[in-house]
């Protein structure tokens, strides 16, 4: 059995796997790498990894074996689904809980499942992943939500999209924080708007549920969120997960955009009598250990309190904005002025100017150990606004991206912090973006480094890594 850990915000980095694990430099040193790129993946926790390896001597199938441990395994994976709900304190008697493979594919889900015709209106806005953007636009007419030149979300916009629109607007589909500038959306508001117009919302919280509380609230709140979703692959828990959750009367009626075992009661030649939510949509042998992982992982993020890591995280970013805002060389983007925990997650794109972000995103790598993302990251309307392109600037970007020539394509560098990063390691960063300056004017890195224009990446010039030496994946 388990022997019960006390986990907190201030010890949790020792309980992430393969944190500050040692990665070759260009210079052929080792050293422990960090881990900037949260926001598209997190590690997984080791009580997480440990709480799976003790389910699976008892893994098995579900709903439809007889035998003890196909009993136990339903047990253990319907249990999952209520404590999904429980963390979003979501009404398990009025909604459903539906497990799919990430966020993507559960707001694919819903798409299909609205019952959406060609003149109906989803209003989504210009900060989506496109996640969150591109399912609707084959099902029905889209309207996007503008943002002001900082890249807040502009509530205006959307009010008069709702009067323009009316009974039209099926559905206000938002992002509940970006994860180009980390802005957290006001989902309060929203919902009232979207309410007291007779709308249902969905709330994106792919970003937002590593981060901060969700409450659902009741059904008959004026606050209340309709749908939510979210993937256990930003919650330390990346095996496969997501979660859909929403209305039952909504998964009752309609046919499932995926069929198959366990999503029916009866079937004969010429009927079809569905199963019940979340049955009915969760087609096949589901993803039973990606679904304890998730539980386990929501376990230990309540434990050490969404409080407390949204704390953390802000004192980090506060010292990672204050100290880049210093350089007259480095151009961030999105709201720095206001810095608080209810306004922003950890996330913050910038760029140093006459360096490419690709190439500035490789000598982090490769000199420093440091992992943090680059480009338009699933969000390239967002990237145009908060970049003030012109449509023609534009058209030539996309005419570059769909020549594979990446040479001068737009994007910037993204740093992401999760709950287990530490204020050494900002610092660590922040010295390592002083020295790159230090280089600034002289082309030392573009000397030194290659770009690969068919991906955009750069590579160090006669540097090769043999990766079979660090995981033997051939044998």
């Amino acid at each position: 059995m388990f022997f019960k850990r006390k986990y907190s915000i201030q010890n949790i980095s020792k309980f992430i796997i393969g944190n500050g694990k040692e990665i070759p430099l260009i210079n052929g040193q080792m050293i422990k790498s960090i881990n900037f790129d949260n926001a598209a993946s997190t590690p997984i926790l080791r009580p997480v990894a440990d709480y799976v390896e003790e389910f699976y001597p008892w893994y098995s199938s579900v709903h439809r074996g007889t035998g003890f441990k196909s009993q136990l395994s339903t047990e253990v994976y319907d249990f999952c689904h209520e404590r999904v709900a429980e963390f979003f304190n979501a009404d398990i008697n009025k909604n459903t809980i539906i497990f799919t493979k990430n966020s993507s594919e559960a707001i694919n889900k819903l798409s299909y499942r609205l019952n959406l015709q060609k003149d109906d209106v989803v209003l989504t806005s210009i900060m989506e992943h496109h996640s969150n953007d591109l399912p609707w636009r084959n099902k029905c007419h889209v309207e996007h939500i503008k943002a002001n030149p900082v890249g807040s979300l502009d509530l205006n916009h959307l009010a008069s999209l709702i009067k323009r629109f009316g009974r039209k607007v099926k559905l206000i589909t938002i992002t509940g924080a970006s994860n180009v500038t980390g802005h957290i959306n006001p989902i309060d508001d929203i919902a009232q708007m979207a309410h007291h117009a007779g709308i249902p919302i969905l709330v994106d919280a792919a970003q937002l549920a590593p981060h901060r509380a969700i409450d659902m609230k009741p059904n008959d709140h004026p606050c209340h969120i309709d749908y939510i979703v979210c993937s256990a692959h930003k919650m330390y828990a990346p095996l496969g997960t997501g979660v859909l959750i929403g209305p039952k009367i909504t998964f009752k009626r309609g046919i499932p955009e995926y069929c198959g075992g366990g999503t029916i009661k009866s079937v004969t030649q010429d009927e079809i009598h569905w199963a019940s939510p979340p049955d009915k949509d969760e087609a096949g042998s589901p993803n039973i250990i990606g679904a304890v992982a998730l539980k386990k992982s929501m376990d230990i993020l309540e434990e050490i309190g969404m409080n407390n890591i949204s704390q953390h995280e802000c004192q980090l970013m506060k010292h990672l904005v204050t100290s880049l805002q210093s350089h007259p060389n480095i151009i961030l983007y999105g709201d720095n002025q206001s810095i608080h925990p209810q306004e922003r997650v950890g996330v913050l794109c910038f760029n140093i100017k006459d360096l490419n972000h690709a190439l500035v995103a490789a000598i982090l790598s490769f000199e420093y150990g440091i992992s943090v993302r680059n480009g338009c990251f699933c969000a390239h309307p967002y990237i145009h606004h908060l970049l003030d392109l012109s449509p023609q600037e534009i058209r030539i970007q996309q005419r570059q991206i769909l020549q594979s020539n990446f040479h001068n394509v737009v994007g910037m560098v993204r740093v992401s912090f999760g709950m287990y990063n530490q204020m050494k390691e900002v610092n660590y960063f922040l010295n390592a973006i002083e020295e790159i300056l230090e280089q600034l004017g002289n082309n030392y890195y573009q000397k030194k480094y290659l770009l690969d224009r068919k991906s955009g990446a750069y590579y160090p010039r006669d540097y090769e890594v043999n990766f079979q030496e660090f995981f033997p994946f051939f044998s």
